[in-house]
């Protein structure tokens, strides 16, 4: 253990307990001549994989994969815009005395919440632009973000951020000093440096662990939907409650304005409420029969049409 201090460097990232230990972890990397960050790699490797997760769930359910290709590259745009925006409000202490950071990206700064909120508004105006059932749409594309977000966590292990706070347990993740934002170092942290190294809470596996988890249970229950829209709301209402509890440990917790309580908090417990509550009223009005059961998620009357059209062009060929 004291040799692992004696070397450890910002490269160096390590699961003592798990007796890990990764000595060159780099936040970025050099192609001819150009800077890559990390963080931004991971992220497009995330959206790679999240777009086609969605292919594919679409094929199955009898849609047109295109038609989130064509929603996915705004939804994408006011996306990033909004996880950007979102986080430079709750961290506005900070940005108002350095205006030019906010443009900065490289080093982290995107709120997934705010990501979630804008792309799913886009989402809504596309569909009804394209007059799309929303939630069939929807309920497809979560499964997508969910892979993207269990990617897209790991920028924050390669970023030093987004821990939590000191602890001891079996999976307790120790990183330089010299490697992280003072201002994410809390008193409890800070109490128990010994060295050149501290010792944390790796949130970002808790919450990539437990999404993968949500995601891999939407997608065993994904046919058995009684309605459009229900995906969503177990998406909401489960990433609502992971969010919940992983952010009561984190230390760079954006908080609410004039209070001590972290926003992102306050929005997992409210999304978490808000679908289970929309679930209990919807499968009443389906036992009452105010809303019909759908077993299985029906091709949108649009893409059929597509589709259609695209055989009858075929067979002409």
């Amino acid at each position: 253990m004291s040799e692992w201090a004696d070397w450890m460097e910002d490269t160096a990232i390590s699961f003592p307990h798990l007796g890990i230990y990764l000595k060159n972890v780099p936040k970025s990397f050099t192609v001819f001549g150009f800077t890559i960050a990390m963080y931004g790699v991971l992220i497009g490797i995330g959206v790679l994989l999240a777009f086609t997760l969605i292919s594919k769930v679409a094929k199955k359910s009898g849609q047109n994969p295109d038609d989130f290709y064509e929603m996915g590259i705004f939804v994408l745009l006011f996306g990033i815009l909004g996880a950007r925006l979102y986080y430079v409000i709750f961290a506005w202490e900070y940005y108002k005395d350095n205006l030019i950071n906010i443009l900065n990206i490289r080093q982290g700064g995107l709120a997934i919440y705010g990501g979630v909120i804008a792309g799913f508004l886009t989402a809504i105006l596309y569909c009804k632009h394209k007059k799309w059932n929303i939630w069939q749409k929807t309920d497809t594309a979560f499964t997508g973000v969910l892979v993207g977000q269990i990617v897209g966590r790991f920028g924050n292990f390669t970023n030093r951020e987004v821990f939590g706070d000191y602890t001891d347990s079996l999976f307790a993740m120790r990183l330089p000093i010299s490697a992280v934002r003072n201002r994410d170092i809390s008193e409890t942290i800070a109490a128990h440096v010994t060295t050149n190294y501290i010792q944390v809470h790796p949130t970002f596996l808790y919450e990539s662990f437990c999404n993968l988890v949500l995601l891999i249970m939407i997608l065993i229950f994904f046919k058995k939907r009684r309605f459009n829209g229900e995906g969503t709301l177990w998406y909401l209402g489960g990433y609502g409650l992971i969010r919940f509890f992983v952010e009561g440990i984190r230390t760079d917790q954006l908080l609410i304005p004039g209070t001590m309580l972290p926003v992102s908090q306050f929005l997992g417990a409210f999304l978490f409420l808000a679908a289970v509550a929309a679930e209990i009223v919807l499968t009443i009005q389906i036992k009452n029969g105010k809303l019909p059961v759908t077993a299985e998620v029906k091709a949108d009357p649009v893409s059929d049409k597509e589709q259609k059209e695209q055989s009858e062009d075929s067979a002409a060929d």
